[in-house]
Formats: structure tokens, sequence, C-alpha cells
């Protein structure tokens, strides 16, 4: 059927013996190509000989090209699809790997940080007009705000839980990065400039910015050897040393005693000059400090009540702390008494427009409405009559929540698995979500069909944002910087959550279709080994005999 020399490519039928499939004949195609590339010479002779050198050596080329591959066995090409099938396989997964951890494709990736420079492609683009950059640098700022890392006020102990949670799964809890950041906090909450004055205070100024916890935890020992009542070596040894929530209360109790006796020694002095202020601006740091962690270990321990009174107590005295939402604490410890009235008041001082939201402010006022129609919700009843004014007005809550942090409601009905919240948060991002989820979901599950009402209804809120990192409806657009630091503050074995879901990358759908037609390929020669060869031949030779007219 045929002859090695093809048809179509010179005028004129050759006649020769009949060709056996998959025999080799490198004569014939030979004399062709042998032919067509005198022709070639004799073109580019007459055209001038200062391109003949370079056309002579591309003939000669292709022409040692094709008599090598025209020796070929279908082996060959089934060794050829076969790795070439796998190489594109494992470029994919890696692609696939990449994308899934770090949210971008490696290939785009290295292309626009190191390919595009290397051809100028940074130089040719124009420069954007003042009038852009402008608004550029204003949106930066207007979203700064929303991508601010907050510490987290539920906050776990480090000794008593994230260490015993790494002891019992093998897996470390906080990132480096969350860690960094506490460092930085306790440097900033618990000293001062007149520290070099105290042996002990200086020990501690140390302790805060060592890395190792054997080395915090001993450097606090030294301190409270040289001063039995420095507040912040009790406060190191409740974190990290203490692996109980009791052993953990006992340190905090000595914190507080020292902590009061120093914040009354500063109160009496503190006018005589700007350090004596700096030092009582860091022993009232150290004073809340205790306290807030003194009614949470009562609230880890079970006396909720004496919980919330120490809350309000502190909230009283210290009104104007209340950056470091403590209210958030109040929430959850009235929310486990079922106080609903009190959990109402609270929300009537803090959800307000001037004040900064959180996951807890709105999803805590979501679930008191959801609480009053929650139960005799049903989707099929609603459907037939319409809803009503209370379920409208807990359905609305429940959009407003959603559009103020859209990864809550996967880790409340439980359709993505919850790890120990970072010690930092950011606000609507998938860390607070975590963090939300990880207290206050069994106050959803107390309350019989808050869930149930919150499945039919959150997805809805995306039918009113369609593009939410361009426009919101009750907040600012969504930030798009939040997978970014969600990713440094959750661990790597956490999948991170990530709104709006992003498309896959044109290599992933590249590589995917590579791999796929090689395997096919590598199929279809493992079967079909001598049509596969003559289908490979009449492609060469349909390819090769455009190359002299060329």
């Amino acid at each position: 059927e045929g002859t090695a020399g093809g048809s179509g490519c010179a005028p004129g039928n050759r006649t020769g013996p009949p060709a056996v499939p998959g025999e080799v004949q490198v004569g014939h195609q030979g004399e062709f190509l042998h032919e067509k590339g005198g022709q070639a010479l004799e073109w580019a002779a007459q055209g001038g000989g200062g391109v003949l050198l370079l056309i002579k050596s591309l003939v000669l080329f292709l022409l040692t090209v094709t008599m090598f591959l025209s020796t070929l066995t279908p082996k060959f090409y089934f060794a050829l699809t076969v790795t070439s099938s796998f190489i594109s396989g494992l470029i994919f997964v890696f692609e696939w790997w990449h994308f899934r951890k770090y949210g971008t494709s490696f290939i785009e990736q290295v292309s626009v940080s190191h390919l595009r420079p290397l051809i100028g492609g940074a130089e040719s683009s124009p420069p954007a007009p003042a009038a852009f950059l402008a608004g550029e640098n204003e949106t930066s700022r207007q979203n700064m705000p929303e991508c601010k890392v907050w510490r987290n006020p539920l906050n776990l102990f480090r000794g008593a839980e994230y260490s015993r949670y790494m002891w019992v799964t093998g897996k470390e809890p906080l990132t480096y990065y969350d860690m960094n950041l506490s460092a930085q906090d306790h440097q900033t909450f618990f000293t001062c400039d007149t520290d070099a004055l105290r042996p002990s205070d200086t020990v501690m100024q140390k302790a805060w910015r060592e890395r190792n916890p054997q080395a915090r935890i001993k450097a606090a020992y030294q301190a409270l050897e040289l001063n039995n009542d420095c507040a912040t070596a009790y406060v190191l040894l409740a974190e990290e040393e203490a692996t109980t929530i009791v052993d953990a209360e006992k340190y905090f109790k000595q914190a507080l005693k020292a902590g009061e006796m120093i914040y009354r020694k500063s109160q009496n002095c503190h006018s005589q000059s700007p350090q004596h202020e700096a030092q009582l601006r860091r022993d009232t740091n150290v004073l809340v400090y205790v306290k807030r962690r003194l009614a949470m270990c009562a609230r880890k321990l079970g006396r909720i009540r004496e919980a919330v009174k120490m809350m309000r107590d502190l909230m009283k005295e210290f009104p104007l702390l209340s950056m470091l939402n403590i209210h958030e604490n109040l929430l959850e410890a009235l929310l486990e008494l079922q106080a609903y009235a009190d959990v109402q008041a609270v929300l009537a001082k803090y959800d307000d427009i001037s004040l900064p939201k959180s996951a807890a402010i709105c999803y805590t006022a979501a679930l008191l409405k959801a609480r009053a129609v929650s139960e005799r919700f049903s989707p099929e009843t609603a459907s037939r009559r319409g809803l009503s004014t209370a379920e409208i007005n807990a359905v609305e809550a429940i959009h407003r929540a959603v559009e103020f942090n859209p990864h809550v409601p996967k880790y409340l009905l439980e359709m993505k698995s919850l790890v120990l919240p970072p010690e930092h948060i950011l606000k609507r991002g998938d860390s607070e979500a975590v963090a939300y989820a990880f207290f206050h979901l069994q106050h959803w599950k107390r309350i019989e069909g808050a869930l149930n009402l919150l499945h039919c209804t959150w997805e809805g809120t995306f039918r009113m944002i369609p593009y939410p990192l361009e426009k919101g409806h009750l907040f600012y657009p969504y930030p798009s910087c939040t997978e970014t630091a969600d990713r440094e503050l959750l661990p790597t074995f956490h999948e991170v959550s990530v709104y709006p879901q992003k498309e896959l990358p044109f290599f992933i759908h590249f590589t995917a279709g590579l791999c796929s037609f090689s395997a096919m390929l590598a199929l279809l020669t493992h079967q079909f080994p001598e049509l596969m060869v003559i289908f490979a031949k009449a492609v060469k030779t349909n390819y090769y005999c455009y190359i002299p007219w060329l």
C-alpha cells in the first residue's frame, strides 16, 4: 500500500515493489530528498553565494536526520511516547501540588520572575499614568487595615495545649511566622526603656527574644532568682512550661500578686518622668494580660460564672483597652451559660458601625437571629408560604456574616476539618474562621435547627456579590491578600480555604493534555506498532518534502 516515497511531493508517480508494513525503505526516500536538495542548491547558487554554505549545511543536516529516523523500529516509538507521557505526567503532578500549596503555577511564576526580565518584557510595558498610580495607592491604603494581622483573643496555651497536641500527633500546630509575631507582641507589651535599671527585667527582655523554648524557660528562672516578684517571668512559665491548665493558673496567680504590687508602685510615680509613664504602661499591660488569662483558665476549668465576672470587671477597670477584644472572650463564655439576653446586650454595645467587626460579632448576631426561628424553620414550608419577617431578618444576618467571612460556614457545617487555632488571625480570612469555629461550633449545635438554617441559606450570599474582590454589599470588597497571610499563619498540613475560588492555571491544563495525548500515542503504538510506524513516516515525509521548496 503505497511506497515509502509517498505521493503528492513531486510531479509523476513512482513505481516500485509493494511495501511490507513496517519495512524500512531508505533508498527511495534518500533519492527523493537528494533530488530536492539539489534543486535547492541550484536556486541558492543562482540567488547568490552568500547563503549557499548555510543552506547546504541545513539540507545535509535534514538528510542525516531523515536517514536516522527512517531506520527506527516500533520499539523506539513506543519508548518515546511512554517517556514523554511519564515526564509530562510528573510535570503535571508537580504543577498541581505547587498550585494547591502556594496558589500559583510554578512555570508561570518562573516565567514572570526570571524569563521576562531576560527578554526585556518588563521594559516593554508603558509606564502607568500618574492618576492610575494614585488610585492604586489609594486602593492599597484602603485594603491595608483589612489585611492587618490581629492577636487571637481566644488563643490557647503553648505548654498546656499546643505542646500537648504536638506530643500526641507529632505535628507542629504553630508556624514560625505566627510564633515570631507572638515574640514581637511580648516584647511590645512586657518590656520598656527602663528595664535596664532592673536586672530581672533585663534578663526577661532577652528571654522574649529567644527562639528556643527551653532557653526562654531557663531565662525565666534566672529572672526569678534575681527578683522573686518578677511578674513577666511567671507569665512565661505559665504559658510555656505548665503542661496543664491547673498548673498555668497557679503561675498566673503568682504573676497577678507580683503584677498588682508593681502596678501600684508605678501609679504613685508615673508623673515624675516620661520613663515612669512608659513603665506604667508596661505594668498595665502585664496586669491586664494576667487577669485575662486567669479568666480564660477559669473558663476552661468549668468555672464559667467566675470567668464572666472577671472579664466584666476587667472591661470596667480598663475601658480604653477595647482593642484587646476582651468582649469576644465574654461573648463565648456567655454563650456557654446560654445567657442570650446578656449576649444581646454585649452585641448592642460592640456591634456598632463605627467599631471594627469580627467573625465573632457577625456570626453571634446571626446565631441569635437564627435562634428565634430555627426550631420551626423548614425549607419546604418557606418555599410554599414565603419567609416571615423574623426569618428574613435571620437570613439577612447570615448573609451579612457570610459576606464578612465566607470561610466560616464550611467549618460550622463540618465540611472542612478543624485544626488548632493560631495565635494570630487575619480578619475575614481562613485563620479567623478556624479560630471562631473551634470555640463556637458547640454553641451552634446547641440551638436546634440553627445549622440547618445556615446550610439552607449561606450560599445565597454569593449571588449578591458576584465580584467580591471589586465590590461588596455591606462591607468593603473582599481583600485579595488573605490567602497569602493565611498560609503563613496556618500549619502546612491544613488545607487553606481560598475565596473566591481560583481557576486552574493554563499550564496545568496544558500538561494534563500533553500527558493524556502522549499516553494515548503510547497505547496505540503498543497495540498497532506497524500502523503507527507508517503514520509517523508519512508525517515525516509530508513535513520534509516542503523544506526544499521553502
